[in-house]
C-alpha cells in the first residue's frame, strides 16, 4: 500500500511553455496535495523502515572485494560496480604541479531520473526518501530513480528499482524535460558520468512507499533545510529549463535580478559565444596530464590493513565499510568508500549587472574530468587540505566569501555529497553577493547569467557537480 498515494488521474492542462509551468510549480510551497507540515513525520516514519547500519571494517576484510596481487587495486570480484586504482597527475603551474592519488573508476553510466506530472494543473515531481550508507543523517530526499547500471541490471541480485521502466526508453514517448550526461566529482571519480533525466508523464503514477509527489517550490523549501535534499536530486533539478521572467513587482530587488538572470532576453556581461571561446581556450591551454597507475604505486599515501591515507593526513581516506540495510534493493553488502578530511566550502559570488544577477564561475581543472576543464563555483575547497601548502595556494575570492557581511549571504546551508561512494562528505554551500570592488579580471573566472549556465547544462561536461548544486540552490530563491 502507498503511504502517500497519488490522486486520481486527471487530464493534462493545455500545454503552456514548459519553463512557465516549472516557474509556476517553483512558486508554490503549498499545492493541491497540501503543504509540508506533515513532512517531518512522514520522513521520520520512513526512516524507521529504511535505514543503514554502517560499521568500519579493514580493507583487507571487505567481503566480495579483492586486492589485485600485482597492482594493489581494489575491485569487486564480479568485475562490476567500481575499482579503486591509482592516478598520476601532472599540472604545471598549479600549487602542487605533480601528485598521485587513489581514485574511483566506475565507467558505467548510471540513471538519475525524476518523474514529473500535472496535478490540478500544477507540475509535481515524484521524489524518493532514500538512505545511503555514506549519508551523515541517514535518509535524504532523492530522485525518483537513482541507480548505477550494476544496480538496475541487478548484478547484486536484489529487488528491482521502482519506476525504472520510465527511464529506459525515454525517447519512445513525449515529455522529456531534460536528458543529459553530466560529470561527477572530478577529484574523486575518474571520468564518472550519470544520465540526468526529467520526464513529464501525462498523469501521475501512484507513489509507493517512500515516494511523494511535491511541487518544485516544496522541494526548494526542503533544499533550505540542512542536509535534506541529496546531491543526485540537486544535479537533476539544476537541468530544468526555468524561464526566469521577472514580475514588475520585483523591481530592483535581489529576487528580481535573480529571475531576470534566467531570462534569455536579459542583458549579459559577455556573449555566450565569447564564453565558449574563453572556455575552449582554457581547455586548449591546459597542460594537465593524467595516467592510470597501480594503487600500490601511489606516492605519498600509506596503506594499512584498515585504510589508505595521505601521509600529511590531508585530502581523504579510503576506508572499508560493512552495511546492513532495510528499505534497499539488498539487505547487506561491503564496499570501499572515500572519507574526506574536513568540511568543504562551496560558494558562488553573485552581483547585479544592469539589474541582472550574474554568477562568478571558475574554469576549474580536476584530474577526473573528461575534458580537462569545467565551470565550477567561485570557491570550491576544503580548508584542511591547504594546511601544508603555501599561503598563496588558497583559492582566489575565499576572503570575500568567508568574510561576507550577513546581509550579503543569500543562501547558507550544509549539504552532503553522494552517499553511495563518499562517507560523511559535507560541504557548506553559500551564495554571497559580492562587494562592488571585487576584482573581475581574473583570467580563470567569468561572470555568467543563469540563462547562460542553463544553456550550457543542456550539454555534457560544461558545468561541474558542485556548481550544479549551487544552481539548484539559486533556483530555490526564485520565490523565497
Amino acid at each position: 500500500m502507498s503511504d502517500f498515494p497519488a490522486p486520481p488521474a486527471r487530464s493534462s492542462p493545455a500545454q503552456e511553455p514548459v519553463g512557465r509551468r516549472i516557474d509556476a510549480s517553483a512558486g508554490l510551497r503549498s499545492g493541491p496535495l497540501g503543504d509540508l507540515a506533515d513532512f517531518p513525520e512522514w520522513f521520520a516514519a520512513h526512516a524507521e523502515r529504511a535505514y543503514t547500519r554502517v560499521r568500519r571494517v579493514p580493507l583487507e576484510k571487505l567481503e566480495g572485494w579483492v586486492t589485485d596481487p600485482d597492482t594493489g587495486d581494489l575491485r569487486h570480484h564480479t568485475g562490476q560496480f567500481f575499482t579503486v586504482h591509482g592516478l598520476r597527475v601532472s599540472h604545471p603551474g598549479a600549487p602542487v604541479p605533480e601528485w598521485s592519488q587513489p581514485i574511483i573508476d566506475q565507467p558505467e553510466t548510471g540513471i538519475l531520473g525524476i518523474l514529473a506530472a500535472p496535478i490540478d494543473g500544477v507540475l509535481h515531481f515524484l521524489m524518493q526518501a532514500k538512505v545511503e550508507p555514506g549519508n551523515a543523517n541517514g535518509l535524504q530526499l532523492s530522485p525518483t530513480v537513482q541507480a548505477t547500471r550494476s544496480n538496475y541490471t541487478q548484478v547484486h541480485r536484489g529487488r528491482a528499482v521502482p519506476y525504472l521502466r520510465h527511464f529506459l526508453d525515454v525517447h519512445s514517448r513525449p515529455g522529456v524535460l531534460a536528458d543529459v550526461r553530466q560529470s561527477e566529482q572530478g577529484s574523486w571519480f575518474y571520468r564518472k558520468r550519470n544520465r540526468n533525466i526529467v520526464i513529464e508523464l501525462p498523469e501521475p503514477v501512484e507513489a509507493v512507499d517512500g515516494y511523494r509527489w511535491l511541487t518544485l517550490g516544496q522541494v526548494h523549501e526542503l533544499l533550505g533545510r540542512e542536509d535534506t535534499v541529496n546531491m543526485d536530486a540537486r544535479t537533476v533539478l539544476s537541468c530544468l529549463p526555468f524561464t526566469g521572467s521577472a514580475d514588475t513587482a520585483d523591481g530592483d530587488s535581489f529576487r528580481g535580478a535573480l529571475r531576470r538572470s534566467g531570462d534569455p532576453s536579459a542583458p549579459t556581461l559577455h556573449r555566450t559565444a565569447e564564453l565558449l571561446g574563453w572556455l575552449t581556450e582554457r581547455r586548449t591551454a591546459g597542460t594537465v596530464a593524467t595516467r592510470r597507475i597501480a594503487l600500490g604505486d601511489v606516492a605519498g599515501w600509506t596503506r594499512t590493513a584498515e585504510r589508505i591515507s595521505h601521509d600529511e593526513g590531508a585530502f581523504f581516506h579510503v576506508i572499508g565499510v560493512r552495511v546492513d540495510a532495510a528499505g534497499r534493493e539488498v539487505r547487506g553488502w561491503s564496499q570501499p568508500m572515500i572519507e574526506p578530511v574536513g568540511r568543504g566550502v562551496i560558494a558562488f559570488l553573485v552581483r547585479r549587472i544592469e539589474g541582472v544577477l550574474h554568477v562568478l564561475a571558475h574554469a576549474r581543472t580536476e584530474p577526473g574530468f573528461m575534458d580537462v576543464v569545467e565551470l565550477g563555483p567561485t570557491v570550491q575547497c576544503v580548508m584542511d587540505s591547504y594546511a601544508h601548502l603555501p599561503a598563496d595556494a588558497l583559492p582566489p575570492f575565499l576572503d570575500e566569501v568567508l568574510g561576507a557581511a550577513p546581509e550579503r549571504i543569500r543562501y547558507d546551508t550544509v549539504l552532503s555529497e553522494e552517499g553511495g561512494r563518499f562517507h560523511h562528505a559535507l560541504n557548506r554551500y553559500l551564495i554571497v553577493e559580492a562587494p562592488d570592488d571585487v576584482p573581475s579580471d581574473h583570467p580563470a573566472y567569468r561572470w555568467l547569467t543563469l540563462h547562460q549556465l542553463s544553456g550550457l547544462l543542456r550539454h555534457s561536461h560544461y558545468v561541474n557537480i558542485q556548481a550544479r548544486s549551487l544552481i539548484a540552490c539559486l533556483h530555490s530563491l526564485y520565490s523565497g
